[in-house]
């Protein structure tokens, strides 16, 4: 009998739907042993039935749920928890569902002033938030876990599609998944020579130095360098596998942007990055903007509201 999987997405873009059909053949084969009865980029398959007759949101029964996008509004809460009623096992994919992702970057207004911020227009007299006909937001957004039991994170802004196999795969068969819990620093071949001097941050509107007609593992540690390379404190999966090379930002010559999430689950990037920039000799007050570190992990209320800034009239 094939394993039943439901896939669907709340607050999130569709880069991780496109990370499951971007595994290539390894998901044709996957096909002989599984049966997607749910999954919006692929399937027209209605919540309340194929003609709306339905008087209650339903998802069919899976053994296997994976769920990207965190939680906003009052509809990805009614989905989410049909989910977690109907999947023996559900997987928050991406930083999004994992920890809040870029969409949690609201939370530092709160949802309410962050809309009006943004949708207010110098001809718009009133700004409201809508909560009619459209699903009433919530007061910020939530990774998956905050609302629900999660049975397994997969990380990655999007995910490696080599992992979305890895995990299905493991759980068909019985066994446990192989998935990165190193840094990526720990999977960097770059070259560290310890403190050079290096105090203070550099914003990268320079190029990193390197030759380019050397091998990556000639290159120094951009963190060495100066530049805000977030390795230290991002778990590894980006080029997971044997043979398949160095962490996909450094290949490129760039930091680390630590798409995906801290190492530990309940890890801190910013204040773990913190720790980083001191322990080679950087001066953390050179970042200009600290809060941008939970670009990709502000929820569990990592990333706070604003303190209102009191300003004196004359």
């Amino acid at each position: 009998m094939a394993i039943r999987i439901a896939e669907e997405w709340l607050h999130s873009c569709s880069g991780c739907e496109i990370a499951i059909l971007n595994t290539g053949e390894a998901l044709l084969e996957l096909l002989n042993k599984v049966n997607f009865v749910h999954i919006p980029i692929l399937i027209d398959h209605k919540y309340y039935g194929q003609l709306g007759d339905g008087e209650e949101l339903t998802i069919p029964e899976a053994e296997i749920g994976l769920i990207s996008g965190g939680v906003a509004n009052e509809e990805h809460i009614e989905v989410l928890l049909e989910m977690r009623k109907k999947c023996k096992v559900l997987i928050a994919l991406g930083p999004c569902a994992t920890h809040g992702g870029l969409p949690s970057l609201i939370n530092l207004w709160g949802m309410e002033e962050g809309l009006k911020e943004y949708y207010s227009t110098p001809t718009t007299d009133i700004c409201t938030v809508p909560d009619e006909i459209v699903p009433r937001p919530l007061d910020h957004v939530y990774a998956v876990d905050e609302k629900v039991e999660v049975d397994m994170l997969l990380p990655g802004c999007p995910p490696n599609p080599a992992l979305i196999i890895e995990v299905l795969t493991a759980l068909i068969e019985g066994r446990d998944p192989a998935i990165p819990a190193k840094s990526v620093c720990d999977t960097c071949p770059t070259q560290r020579e310890g403190k050079g001097g290096v105090t203070k941050v550099r914003r990268f509107v320079q190029n990193a130095q390197y030759d380019p007609d050397k091998p990556i593992e000639e290159m120094r540690c951009l963190l060495e360098q100066g530049l805000l390379c977030m390795g230290p404190v991002t778990v590894a999966g980006c080029a997971s596998g044997a043979g398949r090379g160095a962490p996909s930002c450094i290949s490129a010559r760039v930091p680390c942007r630590g798409c995906f999430g801290p190492v530990r689950r309940e890890g801190n990037q910013m204040l773990d990055m913190m720790n980083a920039l001191a322990s080679n000799g950087i001066d953390y007050k050179s970042v200009v903007d600290r809060r941008s570190l939970l670009r990709f992990s502000g929820s569990h209320g990592l990333q706070r509201k604003l303190p209102v800034r009191k300003t004196t009239g004359e």
